[in-house]
């Protein structure tokens, strides 16, 4: 008998073989759930779960693979272009996951194929769509930018409403400037010299053609003796468009590491054939050396056939300029034409009369007469229009007001072209280097102008060469003050600096050093009339001109001229003694490939029928001219 409390379980010996075949079974399906379970990790789960997601997303995740392989054999090529970038709409952005998984469940294999397809040949073929640019700052909104960042076509189109091109300084430029000047090198990439150019957007067509008003900005990339891509900026490309009536100067960014951009924009009223020409002046800064003339390059490397077509693309009506106008640092204009006689000869005088003085702009590009400014049809304008004025508008404008100018050569003509020209006084034939004299209108007495000029070029006014330097001589830092130590002190300052610089200082360093110390000077001159309780002067600065022909390779090169413009404008800012800027770098830009309009370094010398510079009989004026009326835009500016 069993022990009390055991308890007894059946012999094995007497189960059924069945029941003994289904534990088996059982216990073998447990055991491979089991292994199946613990191979499973939370990567392995989360891709089951994705495998389940919108159709959407699949295709970005291809075109966004195909992309990178787009870019990464563009890279094999040896030329640096831009990516592919999916622009979604809002409507696609704000989809609900029902309407995803909806469109997902309707969605055949077949279908999927196809849209893959066709989304990716429409990202091949279409330009990035860039949202529309910034009107105060587009140039800085991609100043740090690669073409890498871009398409890779490398060229941007900024469609429908649109506003006109513009550009502003770096933040801090002459700290920008002397970092990509003083980049290592230590690479091939970076040590070799650049020789052409390879751009994407542009090469390999016979003609080029485009909407008129839309902004295009194309990469391009520098490339060496081998046509391998440069790593390294500072290259600097003379840039033209030109048409039969528009002439205007492309905005080249440098991005610093071998890969720029150009932007183009036409107006729709300035349909028709042009060409696009780009000159490689000076490589890597070379411009910028003491004695540059020997580092020249001066190569015509393209000249692109382009086509502007009349599109949907509207822009907004330029307006006069207004005060407001002359705060931009950097002007981004063009020149216009809106008349023609194609008999008009050189007079006796040596002056151009081929339209009548009663010829009148077309709005919006100028208000007035625009015969009188003896330029055949062409004008100036930029983000807004000037007044061109009359004699009779030009006295009111200047009755009773005191100017002094502070500049190089170039002021000397400006003046004796105002007084000669607007003014209605032929009898001033010439004015010196340094005077102070008041002029009164022939026509009313009662109309007077007090106008004083001292030369900078050198504290000498019979010597040349120093520009800001001059202000290391007390004698002239105080014949300055002396003007402002009056009981009336001149109630608008125009200044100017840059010829004489070139010649004088080394470099970007030292330059900015001269700046600073010509900012501060004329700070403490502020200080003193405030501490008078007078009304203190408005500054403008008239950037330096952008030289021309023969002079484009010399120590005052457009490359030098350029850079020390945006230093000294930006120390003058930093002073808090700026009022505005009238670019006339940028004006005088598209006429300074030849001598016809400039002897090299002026743009306003006196009429003369004489042989020119450049052998030719005569010589244009009316790029000064210009430079005069807008001016007296400064002056008296549009309320």
């Amino acid at each position: 008998m069993p022990e009390k409390g055991a308890m007894s379980w059946p012999s094995s010996s007497k189960q059924s073989p069945l029941l003994q075949w289904r534990l088996a079974l059982l216990s073998a399906l447990v055991l491979v759930g089991m292994v199946l379970i613990w191979s499973m990790d939370a990567t392995t789960m989360k891709n089951l779960v994705e495998a389940t997601k919108s159709q959407q997303g699949y295709l970005t995740t291809k075109v966004s693979a195909f992309a990178n392989n787009l870019a990464q054999n563009h890279e094999n090529l040896g030329v640096s272009t831009a990516h592919i970038a999916v622009n979604q709409t809002q409507k696609e952005t704000n989809l609900t996951q029902e309407e995803t998984n909806q469109k997902e469940t309707n969605l055949t294999q077949k279908e999927t194929n196809q849209k893959e397809t066709n989304l990716i040949q429409k990202e091949t073929n279409l330009t990035q769509l860039k949202p529309e640019i910034d009107s105060q700052n587009p140039v800085n909104d991609t100043q740090n930018e690669t073409l890498s960042d871009q398409n890779s076509t490398g060229v941007s189109v900024i469609p429908a409403t649109l506003n006109w091109f513009s550009a502003n300084l770096e933040p801090d430029v002459t700290k920008s400037l002397l970092a990509k000047w003083l980049a290592p090198g230590g690479e091939p990439c970076r040590d070799a010299r650049t020789v052409g150019i390879a751009i994407p957007g542009l090469d390999g067509k016979d003609l080029i053609e485009l909407s008129a008003g839309e902004i295009y900005e194309f990469g391009f990339q520098a490339l060496d003796e081998d046509k391998r891509p440069r790593c390294l900026g500072g290259d600097y490309f003379e840039t033209d468009l030109s048409g039969e009536s528009w002439k205007s100067r492309p905005v080249v960014k440098d991005f610093g590491n071998g890969s720029y951009s150009l932007s183009l924009q036409v107006h729709p009223d300035f349909v028709g054939s042009y060409n696009l020409t780009i000159i490689l002046l000076f490589r890597h800064f070379e411009g910028l050396k003491f004695s540059p003339n020997r580092f020249a390059y001066d190569r015509e490397i393209r000249r692109i056939p382009i086509r502007f077509n009349k599109g949907s693309a509207q822009l907004p009506e330029l307006q006069v300029c207004k005060e407001s106008d002359f705060g931009r640092d950097v002007w981004t204009g063009r020149w216009t034409r809106h008349g023609k006689n194609d008999k008009c000869e050189i007079s006796q005088d040596g002056r151009y009369r081929c339209l009548s003085p009663s010829f009148p702009c077309q709005s919006p590009w100028c208000d007035g007469s625009l015969g009188s400014l003896e330029s055949n049809g062409w004008v100036y304008s930029t983000h807004c229009s000037f007044r061109l004025f009359s004699a009779d508008s030009a006295w009111k404008c200047l009755n009773n007001r005191w100017l002094f100018f502070w500049g190089d050569s170039n002021h000397v003509d400006s003046i004796r072209n105002i007084l000669n020209f607007i003014l209605d006084m032929p009898e001033v034939l010439s004015v010196p280097r340094r005077f102070d004299m008041h002029f009164t209108n022939p026509k009313d007495p009662s109309q007077k102008v007090r106008i004083t000029s001292l030369f900078n070029g050198h504290w000498n006014e019979t010597q040349n060469y120093q520009g800001l330097n001059s202000l290391k001589d007390e004698g002239f830092r105080n014949l300055i003050k002396k003007y402002f130590s009056e009981e009336k002190v001149p109630d608008t300052i125009i200044m100017n600096s840059g010829l004489h610089d070139g010649v004088f200082w080394s470099n970007i360093r030292s330059f900015s050093a001269g700046a600073s110390y010509a900012a501060s000077f004329w700070v403490e001159i502020m200080d003193s009339i405030r501490q008078r309780g007078l009304v203190v002067p408005k500054v403008f600065y008239r950037t330096t001109i952008a030289t021309g022909g023969y002079a484009r390779t010399l120590a005052f090169n457009p490359n030098k001229m350029e850079a020390f413009n945006w230093i000294i404008v930006q120390k003058l800012k930093q002073a808090g003694i700026l009022s505005g800027v009238i670019d006339n770098f940028d004006m005088t830009f598209p006429w300074h490939f030849d001598n016809r309009c400039n002897d090299g370094v002026h743009y306003g010398r006196a009429p003369a029928k004489a042989k020119w510079r450049d052998g030719l009989i005569g010589h244009h004026y009316f790029v000064d001219l210009m430079l005069d009326h807008i001016m007296l835009n400064v002056l008296c500016p549009t309320r």
